[in-house]
C-alpha cells in the first residue's frame, strides 16, 4: 500500500480524492495554482506546492512542475483526478519513468483508447456493436461526401482526439457537409493540437448511457452498471442517473458485458467509463472509451455502494478486486445534478466571482461534492463546476422528489448557478417520465 499520493488536480475531485486517502491512511500531497492558493481543501493534505500561476497550462498542465512536486513530496503515486492531465498517455509515461505509479490504466491503452478512430477497432475486434462509421480518418471534402451518400444523412463529423464535444460537427446535407468539416478539423487542431477527424453516421435524438467499469492487475473486471447521461447541453451534461429509464434488464446486461469486453480487449487495469448511444429502437453502439475516473462517478457509488476513488489506489497498488461480479447490484434510484457557475438565462453565461453565502442542502439520501464554501472566490481560469448535489432514494420517483427539495434547498448567493436550470428539468414532465434524449434540453430549454 502506498505511503504517499500526490493529487495532481484541483477542486472538488482533489478534495474528494484527498478524503479518500485519509481514509485508507495514506498521506497525501496537494499542488495548487496562485488563484487557488486559498482554496480550503488544501488544509486537508500533508503538504502542498504551488505548481504556478493561474493558467492551468503554467500550471496544473505543467508536466515538469508536477513531476517537481512529487519528486520534492517523495510520494510513491499520483493521481490525476479527471481533466488536465487525467488521460495524457505521455504525462503516465513521464510518471512511471520517475518510479512513481499512475493510478490509471497503461499508458499504451489510454494511447490506444484515447484515439477514437483506433478505439473503434478495437470494439469491432471485441464483438461490441459501434454506429458505422468511415473505414479510417477523413481527410477531404470528397471522402466525407462519399461516406455520407453511402450512409444517407445526416452525418456526425468527430474528432479523433476529442472531448467535450470539441471538434464534432452534424451535416444535414452536402453543403453543410463540406463546411462542418473543415470546421471541425480546425477546432479539433486548436483544442487538441490533432485536427484528425472520422465520420459516423448520425443517430438521431439518442439516449447517453455508459458503463462503469474496473479491472485489476489480477485478470479481473467487473462492470458496476450503467449510468444515463442523456441529460445535456451541447454535448456537456447536466444530469445523470442511474439506472437508465431507457434499457430493459436484457439490454442493460447486454450493454455491460460488452463493456467488460472491449476493457478486457485493450488489456486495460483501473477505473474506466465505457460510453454507448442508445436508439430508439433500443440498440446500443458504442463511442468511446474514458480512460480515468468520471465526474458523475458518485452516481454509481450511490446505487453499488462501492467507494470508486478507493478502489482506484488499490487496484494501483497491487491489490485484487474485493468483489466479484455476482455481488454488485443496483440498489434504489440515484441522481446528480452538476451545479456550474454559470447563467442559464444568458445562455450559461460564466459567472465567476465571490460566493457571498453558500448553504448545502441535507437529509436522508443527500450528497454535496464541493471544494466550494461562503466567500469562495470562484476564478475565471477553470471549469465552472462548483459542486454536485446527488440523492440516493429507493425509487425514481422519490429520488426526483428529493433531488427538487434539495434544490430548493442550495443557495449560491453572489454568483448565478444553474441551479434553475435544473429545477425546470426536474419538474417538466418528459423528464419524469423517462422520455429525454441527448437534444431534449436544446428542444426545449434553449435560450439561443
Amino acid at each position: 500500500m502506498y505511503q504517499r499520493i500526490l493529487v495532481a488536480n484541483r477542486g472538488e475531485i482533489a478534495q474528494r480524492i484527498i478524503r479518500a486517502c485519509r481514509e485508507l491512511g495514506i498521506e497525501t500531497v496537494a499542488i495548487y495554482s496562485e488563484a487557488d492558493k486559498d482554496a480550503h481543501y488544501l488544509q486537508l493534505a500533508d503538504e502542498a506546492f504551488c505548481v504556478g500561476p493561474a493558467r492551468p497550462a503554467d500550471s496544473y498542465l505543467k508536466i515538469a512542475n508536477v513531476i517537481s512536486a512529487a519528486e520534492v513530496g517523495n510520494v510513491q503515486a499520483i493521481h490525476p483526478g479527471y481533466g488536465f492531465l487525467a488521460e495524457n498517455a505521455h504525462f503516465n509515461e513521464v510518471c512511471r519513468s520517475c518510479k512513481i505509479d499512475f493510478i490509471g490504466p497503461q499508458p499504451d491503452a489510454m494511447a490506444k483508447l484515447g484515439d477514437k478512430n483506433e478505439a473503434r477497432e478495437m470494439a469491432r475486434a471485441a464483438n461490441v456493436p459501434v454506429v458505422p462509421g468511415s473505414e479510417g480518418l477523413v481527410e477531404s471534402a470528397d471522402e466525407a461526401l462519399s461516406f455520407a451518400h453511402e450512409v444517407g444523412f445526416p452525418v456526425l463529423i468527430k474528432a479523433v482526439a476529442g472531448g467535450g464535444g470539441k471538434g464534432m460537427r452534424v451535416a444535414a446535407n452536402d453543403l453543410a457537409l463540406k463546411s462542418a468539416l473543415q470546421q471541425a478539423q480546425t477546432e479539433a487542431e486548436a483544442a487538441f493540437g490533432n485536427g484528425a477527424v472520422y465520420l459516423e453516421k448520425y443517430v438521431e435524438q439518442p439516449r447517453h448511457v455508459e458503463v462503469q467499469v474496473i479491472a485489476d492487475h489480477h485478470g479481473n473486471v467487473v462492470h458496476l452498471w450503467e449510468r444515463d447521461c442523456s441529460v445535456q447541453r451541447r454535448h456537456q451534461k447536466l444530469i445523470e442517473e442511474s439506472p437508465s429509464t431507457c434499457i430493459n434488464q436484457e439490454t442493460r446486461n447486454a450493454m455491460c458485458e460488452a463493456a467488460c469486453r472491449m476493457i478486457r480487449q485493450a488489456n486495460y487495469t483501473n477505473a474506466a467509463t465505457v460510453e454507448f448511444i442508445v436508439d430508439k429502437e433500443g440498440n446500443f453502439y458504442f463511442i468511446e472509451v474514458n480512460a480515468r475516473i468520471q465526474v458523475e462517478h458518485p452516481v454509481t457509488e450511490m446505487v453499488t455502494g462501492v467507494d470508486l476513488i478507493k478502489q482506484q489506489i488499490l487496484v494501483a497498488s497491487g491489490e485484487p478486486l474485493p468483489f466479484k461480479q455476482e455481488d454488485i447490484t443496483q440498489n434504489g434510484a440515484s441522481i446528480e445534478c452538476r451545479i456550474n457557475a454559470e447563467n442559464p438565462a444568458k445562455n450559461f453565461q460564466p459567472s465567476p466571482g465571490r460566493i457571498d453565502r453558500l448553504f448545502v442542502p441535507g437529509g436522508y439520501g443527500v450528497r454535496w461534492e464541493s471544494h466550494a464554501h461562503s466567500g469562495y472566490m470562484v476564478p475565471p481560469y477553470y471549469d465552472s463546476m462548483i459542486g454536485k448535489l446527488l440523492v440516493h432514494q429507493p425509487t425514481r420517483r422519490e429520488a426526483i422528489a428529493c433531488m427538487q427539495r434539495a434544490l430548493a434547498e442550495l443557495r449560491v448567493d453572489g454568483i448565478h448557478t444553474t441551479k434553475p436550470i435544473h429545477q425546470d428539468i426536474l419538474s417538466h414532465t418528459a423528464f419524469v417520465e423517462g422520455k429525454i434524449d441527448t437534444t431534449f434540453v436544446e428542444r426545449v430549454f434553449s435560450a439561443d
